[in-house]
């Protein structure tokens, strides 16, 4: 899938890659008036994870951006991937393309994953007039991967309006499914080394400063130890794959591929079979290098980010959770900041893979036990 450009603002701002500058001012820029911005979540996304489907609250989380991606041709945008649900903004002129994306992976959700995904599309514009703003910076995790940063209270306050039933998109009919091409979860859930998956979301309180919120991030991620990717739950080499791949089921229920359910699970079965023989033998075919593949998988994951306030999925051991918890009450009595905190043995990751002979694919960590 080749990037094109829709709208340069996205395309062309500046990226970094020093993680601990994603509070700084300068590295954000106001988007565009007249861009709209699309939340989505899992009605009940706590309950179907208690029920051990963590993996499909996960794909359904990520299908709206391989929907939106697929539905603008590989068009560059920015977006955000929350576990549950994803926030995203594009241009005008992809506004039709992202409902209908939108519309049919509610649908597809209901009917092959038995979830409910609310969904809505809401203008700049009546974010701003509601007092809160979206700025968006573009964090390069990898040389191959830069995802984007949001900032200004918008997509938090979108995600309200949204859980309120306001800008919600309706459903497509019955039966209409969403091209999913590229989304898939086969690689096995990454365990602890350090001793602890570390779930983690700090949000400023209304009326903090800028700069106390900015000092306790720097600070959080100092405990962490984040630069370096010393913190990611992701192995140096990549994350296992094993066979026959526990995500299969649920990757043959995307519709890529055409044909049947069974048709699509068979075919999966084959060809993930030859890929864990190449992985397992270090063996290369027609051009693609499984160690690379593995290797770049890891670079590219967006285990790190900031939406509105500071989200990670970091491998912890106890010393450091316990000052990591110190410091964020310290900051909810001090009225600086909201904060959660999620401890499991596991992450695990959903991807994006629009071809295995390019670099360009992308990899959504979360925590295996609800994150």
């Amino acid at each position: 899938m080749a990037a094109t450009v829709i709208d340069p603002f996205y395309a062309d701002l500046p990226r970094f890659s020093r993680f601990a500058e994603v509070t700084q001012r300068e590295r954000y820029r106001p988007i565009p008036a007249d861009w709209l911005v699309g939340v989505t979540d899992v009605v009940n996304s706590t309950g179907a994870i208690a029920a051990g489907r963590y993996k499909a609250v996960n794909m359904v989380g990520a299908s709206v951006i391989s929907a939106v991606l697929n539905g603008v041709k590989g068009a560059e945008f920015p977006f955000v991937f929350g576990g549950d649900g994803a926030a995203l903004a594009v241009p005008p002129s992809a506004a039709k393309a992202v409902a209908e994306a939108m519309a049919a992976v509610a649908v597809w959700a209901k009917e092959e994953i038995d979830l409910d995904l609310r969904a809505a599309i809401v203008p700049v514009t009546a974010v701003r007039a509601a007092g809160h703003d979206i700025a968006i910076a573009r964090f390069a995790a990898s040389p191959h991967f830069a995802h984007a940063m949001f900032e200004g209270g918008g997509i938090d306050w979108a995600e309200r309006e949204m859980k309120a039933g306001r800008y919600l998109v309706a459903p497509a009919a019955p039966g209409t499914r969403p091209d999913l091409e590229g989304l898939s979860c086969r690689w096995e859930p990454m365990k602890a080394k350090r001793g602890v998956i570390l779930s983690l979301l700090a949000s400023p309180k209304l009326g903090a400063s800028r700069h106390e919120f900015s000092t306790l991030v720097g600070d959080l991620l100092t405990i962490v130890g984040s630069e370096g990717r010393g913190a990611t739950p992701v192995p140096p080499d990549g994350p296992a794959f094993g066979w026959p791949s526990k995500g299969i089921a649920l990757e043959a229920k995307t519709g890529a591929g055409g044909g049947t359910e069974a048709q699509r699970r068979r075919s999966l079965m084959f060809y993930t079979f030859i890929a864990w023989v190449c992985i397992k033998t270090n063996y290369k075919i027609k051009g693609w290098d499984p160690v690379h593949y593995r290797q770049v998988a890891g670079a590219n994951t967006d285990f790190r980010k900031y939406s509105d306030g500071l989200k990670l999925t970091v491998d912890c051991d106890l010393p450091r959770i316990a000052a990591i918890e110190a410091r964020l009450e310290q900051a909810r009595a001090a009225g600086i900041a909201y904060y959660g905190l999620h401890r499991q043995d596991e992450a695990i990751m959903t991807c994006i893979v629009p071809s295995i002979l390019t670099d360009d694919h992308m990899h959504f960590v979360d925590g295996a036990a609800g994150g």
